[in-house]
């Protein structure tokens, strides 16, 4: 087609266009910027209703609860004295008899008769079994009718002696004859010598028929049973007689006490041993010092120590672990200080000190020996001082505290009062005197005060 002939309908019917309205079109962008604009007024305007609304009905600024944080702490105190540290060393150490003997046979032969119970505590030279001794009498015998038979030969052998020495000095025999005979008395005295001996042992070997016990102590179970044929071969024996009164207990203690044990226990001193049970709780028994080891073992650096202990409940068993405390020393009228109030940190061994005007202060200290609930203080405290044994998670140096004055009395008062309640003043007055109390009363009291505290 000619693109001379190609027109549009606009071109050709100028008249007929219709005229549409352009769509008029809203930006999105202004929309959505008036909605953010509302959420915000609507959010600031609940915000400063909630304001309102709480400022109307608690009645309190908004300080208050930052004043609520600064309030004084209530915390339990107790005051410094002077007493005794025993130095302790504690050890793990086991009980070991002093005589542990198993009976055995020392002849052989059958095992006839046994007279002991198995478990029995038996004396020093008590029955105990019986093998069977006709053999060793019937020995006994043919050895006897030996050496009447050798004693009639030396006796003839002396008559000829006595005889051919008479005859010898006359020189009617000749000297070699004498010396013979001499050397014939000899031997015969020799072999009634044996046969003496031989009779010996025989009433050795029925002596060994009957056992005895060798020590006094308890016999365990029986290893051998009456009829069999025992052999000084056997190994086993026949039972374990153990001596239990009195019993001793080896444990080790560190090289590092040494300078302290060993000078006093060559001067005679006599070291105290306490045996615990195993949740060194419960005493067992209470003995002394009776030998330490000649040499440090080398892959612990512990010297070995013995203690002996009379046993006479039989409580401590061999073979039993017990806590052993070996009491060294004690440091008498020594600064002391609860080990509550110890706290550890950046400088230290520290505690809280409370002031005259109930404010607390970091006291770095130096501690000596700990005795139970109680440690010494070789520099930093002194008598008379007071110190924060309850409630020191929240202390910082500097902060106030109340100290509660009827937690004393709340300890003792009866179950059926209910415990007195504190006030919290408003400028707390310094508190003297105060004793420290239990840890019951301290969570008590301390619980009180924070509801005390609280409703303020």
């Amino acid at each position: 087609m000619d693109e001379r002939t190609r027109r549009t309908d606009d071109e050709a019917a100028p008249d007929l266009r219709r005229t549409v309205p352009l769509p008029v079109i809203e930006s999105s962008t202004g929309r959505k910027g008036r909605i953010v604009v509302g959420l915000i007024v609507l959010i600031g305007v609940v915000v400063g209703a909630y304001l309102i609304f709480r400022s109307l009905h608690t009645g309190q600024p908004a300080t208050g609860a930052r004043s609520q944080q600064a309030a004084p702490q209530s915390v339990g105190v107790a005051t410094i004295g002077q007493g005794d540290i025993r130095v302790v060393v504690n050890a793990l150490g086991t009980v070991t008899p002093i005589a542990t003997v198993t009976v055995q046979t020392q002849i052989d032969g059958q095992l006839m008769e046994i007279g002991f119970t198995e478990g029995q505590t038996v004396k020093k030279g008590d029955f105990l079994a019986q093998i069977d001794p006709r053999p060793y009498q019937l020995q006994q015998a043919q050895y006897e009718g030996q050496l009447a038979h050798d004693q009639g030969l030396l006796a003839q052998a002396q008559v000829d002696l006595v005889r051919y020495q008479k005859l010898a000095e006359q020189n009617s025999i000749a000297r070699q004859q004498y010396e013979d005979q001499v050397y014939i008395v000899q031997q015969y005295q020799g072999t009634v010598k044996l046969d003496q001996a031989q009779i010996d042992q025989q009433k050795l070997n029925v002596i060994y028929c009957r056992i005895v016990s060798p020590v006094t102590g308890r016999v365990g179970l029986r290893l051998v049973d009456p009829g069999n044929y025992v052999q000084t071969s056997n190994s086993t024996g026949i039972a374990v007689v153990t001596q239990l009164q009195p019993i001793t207990a080896i444990f080790p203690i560190p090289e590092d006490d040494l300078p302290d044990i060993v000078p006093q226990l060559n001067a005679g001193v006599t070291f105290l041993v306490s045996a615990y049970d195993r949740a060194n709780v419960k005493l067992l028994a209470s003995g002394r010092v009776i030998a330490l080891d000649s040499q440090i073992d080398t892959t612990t650096g512990t010297v070995k120590v013995r203690a002996q202990f009379d046993n006479a409940d039989y409580a401590l068993f061999p073979n039993q672990f017990v806590n052993a405390q070996l009491l060294v020393k004690t440091l008498n009228d020594v600064v002391t200080v609860p080990t509550a109030a110890i706290q550890r940190g950046a400088p230290g061994a520290y505690v809280y000190v409370v002031n005259a005007d109930n404010t607390v202060s970091v006291r770095p200290i130096k501690l000596g020996p700990t005795d139970g609930p109680m440690a010494a203080v070789t520099s930093g405290l002194s008598a008379g001082e007071r110190v924060v044994v309850d409630g020191t998670d929240r202390l910082r140096d500097g902060a106030r505290v109340t100290i509660p004055a009827a937690a004393g009395q709340a300890a003792t008062a009866p179950a059926t009062e209910p415990p007195p309640t504190t006030t919290q003043p408003a400028s707390p007055a310094p508190t003297t005197g105060a004793a420290a109390p239990d840890a019951q009363s301290h969570r008590r009291d301390h619980s009180q005060n924070g509801r005390n505290s609280g409703g303020q």
